[in-house]
């Protein structure tokens, strides 16, 4: 899976959604802001959570914006793996499978992807 191919078109698909439904899509964003913000837990800890979940509801773009997020919060590749241990104990085989494309998406991102 090429990360950033895939999240360009997800990006699309979300801007297409946006000029159809504005509300609905104001309100999402709304809710992401209201979430994603330096509090009592870091906005790379809130991106580690939300990747977490994003890996045991099995959701590639998910894993693909909360790796770049996380990443670009200050997660380091440790962390990423780290928190996918996690989403494997509690999302069991799905979450391994997905759980291997967060690194994935870690390393297309960061570079380090052979090709």
């Amino acid at each position: 899976m090429n990360f950033e191919k895939e999240l360009a078109v997800t990006v699309d698909n979300l801007d297409n959604y946006q000029a159809e439904q504005p509300r609905g899509a104001s309100a999402f964003s709304k809710m992401h802001q209201a979430a994603i913000f330096e509090g009592e837990l870091s906005v790379k800890h809130k991106e580690l959570i939300a990747l977490a979940i994003g890996i045991a509801r099995q959701c590639a773009d998910c894993i693909g914006f909360h790796v770049r997020a996380a990443m670009k919060a200050g997660a380091t590749k440790e962390e990423i793996a780290e928190t996918v241990s996690v989403s494997i104990m509690m999302g069991g085989g799905p979450a391994y499978m997905y759980g291997a494309r967060a690194l994935e998406a870690y390393d297309q991102f960061s570079g380090e992807a052979s090709d």
